[in-house]
């Protein structure tokens, strides 16, 4: 008898960015069920509230046949445990990345023995994509479209943008 392996992408997506989206669906090939986990943060300020961030990545994703978007305040760990998850997803685009999510990959293992982390590298057009340089672009009145779905660019300009 197969298991159905959940896999979960934890991450502020604050906003989503194709980067993410690459990782995304890529993951959803892998795994029977994904779970995108918009991680609620106290350290870090987010310019966009968790229900925006919910709803960008619901308008953003074609395909969410086997796609659950959720969110959580709590340890990551303590989640994946209540969700009864296999794999988390994490996303790679350079060296700085893999030494942070390696160290957050062990000590989750430490944490909960069974939790595995699978680790995704970025495409060479999201290499140095991330949301805070679509954020700082965004500030000034640029084009993101390169860089997220048209149908929540206009939304992220006009929240970010500032009258120079």
């Amino acid at each position: 008898m197969r298991t159905v392996k959940t896999a979960i992408y934890p991450g502020s997506f604050d906003p989503v960015t194709y980067g993410h989206i690459d990782i995304i669906e890529r993951a959803a090939k892998l795994f029977d069920k994904l779970i995108v986990l918009v991680s609620i943060n106290p350290m870090k300020a987010a310019n966009f509230s968790t229900e925006e961030r919910i709803e960008f990545l619901n308008r953003s994703l074609k395909n969410k046949d086997n796609i659950e978007i959720d969110s959580s305040s709590g340890l990551f760990i303590d989640y994946f445990i209540k969700r009864n998850a296999d794999v988390i997803v994490k996303g790679l685009r350079a060296m700085s990345d893999f030494e942070y999510e390696f160290q957050m990959a062990l000590i989750n293992r430490d944490m909960c023995h069974t939790a595995e982390t699978v680790f995704l590298s970025a495409n060479a057009a999201s290499m140095f994509l991330s949301s805070s340089a679509v954020k700082q672009i965004a500030m000034f009145g640029g084009d993101i479209s390169a860089f997220v779905p048209n149908c929540i660019a206009g939304d992220i300009i006009e929240r970010l943008k500032v009258e120079v």
